[in-house]
């Protein structure tokens, strides 16, 4: 047999598939098992976007080749949503359409970097950031990011990883696995200090639909030499209830968006047509609609308040959008077996804190969006009976 590549073959399984074949050991006792495993939408796509789809995907106007850098009306779409998010001008020409947020992520760290440079992800990370890098050959310098902060970026860290001499800073904000909200003036303070020592900034802010009504992410985008710094992703996928469609977006300078059409017209990983036109009338036309899911993930983020506050050993040491990170009271067990015998004995799938780096064995990640207010509140009885065998 022939070798394999290294760096792929020394990656660790997929998380989301070895955590759910747990699931698959689990005998009921306790009831349905309550899948707070993956950041997946729960609730149904609107009917119209649904219908939209139906058509583009019947037009042969989408079967043929489209722009690398996706399709106008989408690209259009989006510079006048953030453009009327931000206060700031975004035009087409800034928006770079992409098949998901994880393949924006891998072209920006491409576009940047190559083998033996180094990009910064702050601890703990999203992990497939961490698996883009390491496939790549590009170096990753950690961001500290500890509990008794909210698990917000330390400042020091910050500076230290930036005077190292990295390419990027990658931040995601609302955080995954986290759910900490990086506050704008923090983000202001991270911009600047990236902006002096001439480092790429980017923010991945695929959970910023599901910030409070009236939140402003922050106001990088009217910074002077923006252009030149910085690099923002999105994705459709939540927002829109649509993830099975893989469609992102990367908001940055002209010049940065011509760098990734280079990457994507020469892999040939262009997004899907068809649901890009969807999409682009769901951005225009659906804005109630997503308010509404952004209300129901709020009363889910109340339901997990008050399902761990039943529960005082388990501790919420983060929450926001799509996450909570939660300290379990087992100090010497694991997170991954934890993780696991929770799906075992009490029949909830989570992550565990070790997926995301090194430090986090004492953190679960609940991914609750996946599950309804009355579901969530099922955890209060199911984690006050658990034991370890």
């Amino acid at each position: 047999m022939g070798t394999f590549n290294p760096r792929v073959e020394t990656l660790d399984p997929p998380p989301i598939p070895t955590v759910q074949a747990w699931a698959a050991s689990y005998d009921g006792a306790q009831g349905p098992m309550i899948d707070l495993s993956q950041a997946v939408p729960g609730y149904p796509p609107h009917p119209d976007l649904l219908s939209w789809l139906a058509e583009a995907a019947g037009s042969r106007r989408y079967t043929g080749y489209g722009a690398i850098e996706g399709e106008p009306v989408l690209r259009q779409s989006l510079a006048d949503h953030m453009t009327g998010l931000y206060g700031a001008p975004v035009e087409a020409a800034n928006i770079h359409i992409t098949s998901g947020a994880n393949q924006a992520f891998m072209c920006m760290a491409m576009a940047v970097s190559g083998e033996g440079d180094a990009i910064a992800l702050t601890r703990p990370f999203y992990f497939n950031q961490q698996t883009t890098l390491a496939m790549l050959g590009i170096r990753q310098v950690l961001v500290d990011c500890e509990p008794d902060n909210g698990f917000l970026p330390d400042i020091a860290s910050v500076r230290q990883a930036v005077e190292s001499g990295i390419k990027a800073l990658a931040l995601v904000s609302p955080n995954n696995p986290t759910g900490a909200v990086y506050p704008a003036g923090l983000l202001d303070e991270i911009f600047e200090i990236c902006r002096s020592a001439r480092v790429w900034l980017f923010v991945d802010e695929t959970y910023r639909d599901f910030l409070p009504d009236g939140h402003v992410p922050h106001g990088l985008l009217s910074k002077s030499g923006w252009q030149d710094h910085l690099a923002l992703i999105y994705s459709f996928s939540k927002s829109h209830c649509i993830p099975g469609h893989r469609l992102g977006a990367i908001t940055a300078s002209q010049a940065f968006v011509a760098q990734v059409a280079k990457i994507m017209d020469n892999l040939q990983i262009c997004a899907p047509r068809a649901p890009q036109a969807a999409v682009a009338r769901g951005l225009a036309e659906l804005g109630e609609w997503r308010r509404q899911n952004r209300l129901e993930i709020a009363t889910r983020v109340e339901a997990m308040r008050k399902a761990m506050a039943a529960n005082p050993d388990w501790q919420i040491a983060a929450i926001g959008a799509y996450f909570a990170y939660v300290r379990h009271p087992f100090a010497e067990i694991a997170s991954e077996k934890v993780a696991e015998q929770l799906a075992l004995r009490a029949g909830i799938l989570c992550l565990p804190g070790v997926y995301f780096g090194e430090g986090q064995e004492r953190y679960l990640r609940f991914a609750f969006a996946n599950a309804d207010a009355r579901t969530i509140a099922e955890l209060k009885s199911r984690l006050a009976e658990f034991r370890i065998a």
